[in-house]
């Protein structure tokens, strides 16, 4: 079973740019769809961006607000988040997740495995 890891959280400017990182452990990385989920304390997860198996299709949510880009690299086997002029509402927990459903699907029940998350402080 793939395993994910994200990576690239911390303690981030105002302002600023970062971007996260999710590697999986399976060759067949690239037949799975990956989204990005945050979490901010007392809040429910919420569905930031998803990419399709070769990257050519994305979806974003709320969240995004603009300032996220998801992207992916099949040949390292990981998805990327950047994200642009962080604000301290992007701060929380963000997860990726893996679905083998096709399509703009945003809801975290169709995400199957989920890396531990990496968390994102946005804080001068």
């Amino acid at each position: 079973q793939i395993e994910l890891i994200e990576s690239g959280g911390g303690l981030v400017q105002p302002g600023t740019s970062l971007k996260l990182s999710c590697t999986g452990s399976a060759s067949n990385f690239s037949e799975y769809a990956v989204g990005w989920f945050r979490q901010a304390p007392g809040q429910d997860r919420k569905f930031v961006a998803r990419i399709s198996r070769n990257g050519a299709r994305t979806l974003y949510g709320d969240p995004a607000s603009g300032r996220f880009t998801i992207s992916r690299d099949n040949a390292k086997r990981t998805v990327y988040l950047q994200v642009t002029k962080v604000k301290p509402e992007d701060s929380g927990v963000y997860y990726c997740a893996t679905t083998l459903q096709f399509g703009d699907i945003k809801e975290a029940r169709t995400f199957g495995i989920w890396g531990q998350g990496t968390q994102v402080t946005v804080s001068s």
